[in-house]
């Protein structure tokens, strides 16, 4: 199992974030940082000396998350944040929904034994919104659309199909859609429309132990509505079009049948653990060294 960590400025933090990660199901810890200015890296390093670190190509969470994900090579991937609002320790339950047939586990604080501490009014009354507009549109029943705590199997990964690390910022400045906090929905969209089978996990969002949030609720909500408007759009086209999807939206919170997905193209050894990763290469040039 890889674990995929976004981080700016959390040297604070990571003391609580490395003491609950369940380390014995753990193969790597991918800390991508994204400039920290404080002692994020040599922090985390004392803390976990197998770290691997990488530096993100351009900005936002969704950069610093396929940065991520391209050095990865075990067979689950994990995303989760350092801030102290996501529990480590929840990890397993993940795994154990992927392990049971699921292609995606996706992260719930609305789902019966999840919750927020941190969410404000005004956020969950957009969340909430923006949810019922992607289950109107997509046919799926989401019921958290904007959070960040996820896990799949790698073999999903190119059907996530994210703006590609090598690719240029844009030259007016900003960020490439797919690279800021709207990464969440755009992922949980192209699952649904791929066909993936679907399952929320609960998940309990505490508030950020320190520092502060790089959300903006009014920018990254309109960020989120027109990828939602952007994806739909294309699905659409490309369904005229003829071009096969991978299968049919699928509903969320339970596990259905959909459209098969790729195997691992690595065969496993006989008698091989299950959790543990067959060997992928990894971009050399994207690790940071020592």
């Amino acid at each position: 199992m890889s674990v995929v960590v976004p981080t700016l400025n959390e040297e604070r933090n990571l003391p609580y974030f490395f003491a609950r990660l369940p380390r014995q199901q753990v193969a790597e810890v991918i800390l991508v940082d994204g400039g920290s200015v404080d002692r994020t890296v040599a922090v985390a390093r004392e803390l976990y000396p197998e770290l691997i670190v990488v530096h993100q190509t351009r900005t936002g969470k969704g950069n610093a998350l396929a940065c991520g994900f391209e050095v990865s090579t075990g067979d689950i991937i994990v995303m989760i944040d350092a801030d102290g609002s996501t529990d480590p320790a929840e990890i397993p339950r993940f795994v154990s929904t992927l392990v049971d047939g699921t292609d995606y586990a996706k992260g719930s604080r609305f789902r019966p034994g999840g919750g927020s501490e941190d969410i404000t009014r005004l956020r969950k009354l957009g969340n909430y919104g923006l949810n019922g507009f992607v289950n109107l549109l997509f046919g799926t029943r989401f019921t958290d659309l904007c959070y960040g705590y996820n896990a799949f199997w790698r073999r999903s990964l190119a059907r996530l199909d994210l703006p590609a690390v090598d690719l240029p910022p844009p030259p007016e400045g900003g960020k490439l859609w797919g690279d800021g906090f709207e990464v969440e929905t755009l992922i949980n969209i192209r699952a649904a429309a791929h066909g993936l089978r679907i399952d929320e996990v609960a998940s309990m969002e505490s508030r950020r132990l320190h520092g502060v949030s790089n959300l903006n609720a009014f920018s990254d909500g309109m960020r989120v509505l027109r990828t939602i408007l952007r994806e739909y759009r294309r699905i659409r086209a490309e369904r005229e079009a003829g071009v096969s999807l991978g299968g049919g939206v699928v509903d969320a919170g339970s596990a259905v049948d959909a459209a098969p997905v790729p195997p691992v193209p690595a065969p496993r050894p006989a008698g091989a653990d299950p959790l543990r990763p067959v060997p992928v290469p990894r971009p050399a040039a994207l690790v940071e060294e020592g």
